[in-house]
């Protein structure tokens, strides 16, 4: 089972989880990710982050990545909820589930669905900070960490 949403409402982790499992006797291990707003980046305060998109085609590009992440792994099911709107420090962005029969493959599909999500689907971030307004430059970090995926 694949799902992916992107909302501007908060989402319930545990009840995500319950969902994404529901009925698969299969299911050995779960692993999930959240990600939240910090109140701190690249040295200046943040009082809110505005998240944008580009509906139709992020979902699409989300889904694009889950499949790549199925190719590698044999998961049962991967599930992404990006929000969107403005946002506060300590509030959930993202939520990334993989579910699969052992641990190992669960938690390398989801760090591999969270590191290309962060470079690969189109979402823009602006922060708010004592500064003004501020677009999120994408990180070097971010890039290094896709090339530990990619096959020589």
């Amino acid at each position: 089972m694949t799902q992916v949403r992107v909302q501007a409402e908060d989402f319930d982790v545990a009840a995500e989880v319950a969902q994404l499992r529901a009925g698969n006797a299969k299911v050995g291990g779960i692993v999930t990710f959240v990600g939240t707003v910090r109140d701190l980046n690249e040295g200046a305060d943040v009082a809110e982050m505005e998240l944008e998109h580009y509906p139709g085609m992020t979902e699409q590009s989300i889904e694009a990545i889950i499949e790549q992440a199925k190719a590698r792994w044999p998961i049962y099911g991967a599930l992404v909820i990006h929000r969107i709107g403005p946002l506060k420090p300590t509030e959930q962005i993202v939520l990334v589930a993989v579910t699969s029969a052992h641990r190992g493959e669960a938690f390398a599909a989801c760090e591999f669905i969270i590191d290309f999500l962060k470079t690969e689907a189109p979402f823009w971030k602006k922060e708010q900070t004592p500064e003004g307004a501020r677009w999120v430059d994408a990180r070097v970090s971010d890039d290094a960490a896709l090339k530990k995926w990619t096959v020589s």
